[in-house]
């Protein structure tokens, strides 16, 4: 049991660390895109939706989901919440 509990602990810290350099990478290339986009557009195109916001928002999409699996909907949480509520009732 407990050896099984380790592996899942493992599984649970590599989808972090996972998510963590997702985020860290999402930041730096949307901040890169965003000041490529200010520094290269005159004013004229600075109206209306800059291009940017399509790569921020799509890929930001992405972002959340691989949050909520790793965060929200974790398996390891979903079944240690179970394990507890069965505990309890015992």
């Amino acid at each position: 049991m407990e050896n099984e509990k380790d592996k899942a602990l493992w599984k649970a810290a590599k989808q972090r660390v996972g998510f963590k350099r997702h985020l860290y990478t999402y930041l730096i290339v949307n901040l890169f895109l965003w000041v490529l986009w200010f520094m290269g557009s005159n004013e004229e195109h600075k109206h209306g939706l800059p291009w940017p916001a399509w790569s921020t928002l799509g890929w930001g999409i992405g972002l959340f989901f691989n949050y909520a699996s790793v965060y929200l909907f974790n398996e390891t949480n979903a079944i240690e919440k179970e394990y507890n509520k069965l505990k309890d009732k015992s």
